[in-house]
């Protein structure tokens, strides 16, 4: 028969005095105190599962008294009878409320720390802006891994609604960005952002509220009559590259020749490098120029290459104006309301998430934004080029699929 052990008493568990090892008193059924040799009290529970030995803490001494011990430790037993580990219950029941504590403000507010440090100061005034006023007041309190796409949906309506489309595509990205952020820290099981397509949450809004079109099926008419512009060709070269390469209209503008490097000694597509002077977050870019690109600049270089710029003004010695590409849309017939040469970056980066299931960093290092590795350094300039090369490349073949199929080319998702 097993040795009985006579439980302890309350004058026992008070008077317990430390000695030279950590050593036990037994109460009975597996709870014991361990009197450690710093003068620490511990209650701790032995117990077998699946026929493995382990031990459970209960609490310290005198903030759980003996009594308390012993209901901690009774219930331990009732989920050991069901066959419940009541250790890994207990790490169940605590990662539950943490996820419930985990709200989304909490993790925004997370990301948002990272990623400001690489930010200008005004665009993490607009984010920070944003995210307070139309995201936390709607979803920030709730738990981040239990928000449905539903409820994303509700929230950006409700922006629409007093006619800020814009900004409403805008936070569509920026809360997409987190959730996905959210996800590659454990925070939730999936972007619940992913399932919803701008062209349908927004499908109701007029076309003058549009600063970029952002529907496949908007865009194809003005990809034609790009294509049939009959102004003048250096005009028509930068119309159509404005598309296809989205960087800023500035940078456009200010393409000279000498940039571009046509004959790359890796074999992969010719290169468009930007110095940092030109750039927004004044470090260099580069932008992988993809086969229709290099066609449209080989037949604007017999035109323009002799000279410094790649669209030169009415002077080759200062580059086109700064309006030339917006003036060519209105000559085409579409409103500032409906589309912009800084919109094309908008387009590009929904289309590319959207429809071709582009991943975001990608996305995200051909528009210069500021992507940083896991260990928080700036990724350089030629960061995944070789992935950026075949985006590049998919754009532009999509582009052209767009303007001669009637249909909508959806691609299929890619497995990252």
């Amino acid at each position: 028969m097993p040795k009985r052990i006579s439980p302890l008493s309350d004058v026992q568990v008070k008077n317990a005095r430390p000695k030279e090892k950590d050593y036990k008193l037994q109460d009975g059924f597996g709870l014991y105190l361990l009197v450690t040799r710093s003068g620490g009290k511990l209650w701790r529970l032995d117990y077998r599962h699946e026929d493995k030995r382990n031990t459970m803490a209960l609490g310290a001494y005198p903030a759980v008294s003996l009594a308390d011990a012993r209901k901690r430790r009774d219930e331990a037993k009732k989920l050991l009878a069901n066959g419940i580990d009541p250790v890994e219950d207990k790490k169940t029941a605590r990662e539950a409320q943490k996820t419930a504590l985990r709200t989304f403000e909490i993790v925004a507010r997370e990301w948002y720390g990272k990623n400001e440090v690489v930010w200008s100061a005004g665009h993490a005034v607009t984010v920070k802006s944003r995210l307070e006023r139309d995201v936390f007041t709607q979803i920030g309190e709730k738990p981040i891994a239990g928000i449905t796409a539903a409820e994303v949906r509700a929230m950006l309506l409700k922006v629409e609604a007093r006619g800020a489309v814009d900004t409403a595509l805008r936070i569509k990205i920026i809360v997409g960005q987190i959730f996905r952020y959210g996800v590659g820290n454990g925070y939730l099981e999936y972007d619940p952002s992913a399932s919803l397509k701008s062209s349908e949450i927004f499908q109701k809004r007029k076309a003058k509220h549009h600063a970029a079109i952002t529907d496949p099926k908007a865009l194809v008419p003005l990809l034609r009559a790009i294509d049939g512009y009959q102004g003048s060709f250096i005009v028509k070269c930068a119309l159509q590259l404005a598309p296809m390469l989205f960087v800023r209209p500035g940078e456009l503008q200010h393409m000279e020749w000498n940039e571009i490097d046509f004959n790359m000694l890796d074999g992969g597509s010719p290169l468009w490098c930007i110095p940092g002077h030109k750039m927004k977050m004044k470090e260099p870019h580069v932008v992988p120029l993809p086969r229709q690109a290099v066609e449209i600049l080989q037949q604007l270089k017999s035109v323009t290459g002799t000279g410094k710029y790649v669209f030169p003004g009415r002077t080759s010695s200062r580059p086109m104006s700064n309006n030339t590409v917006n003036a060519a849309l209105r000559y085409l017939g579409f409103d500032k309301d409906t589309v912009t040469g800084h919109g094309f970056r908008a387009t590009a980066r929904t289309i590319l998430d959207e429809v071709l299931h582009q991943r975001i960093d990608f996305i995200e290092h051909q528009l210069a934004h500021a992507v940083r590795d896991p260990n928080g350094r700036a990724y350089n300039r030629t960061a995944h080029l070789a992935e950026r090369r075949k985006m590049m490349q998919t754009w532009a073949d999509y582009l052209d699929k767009l303007k001669s199929e009637a249909k909508i080319i959806q691609f299929p998702a890619q497995l990252s």
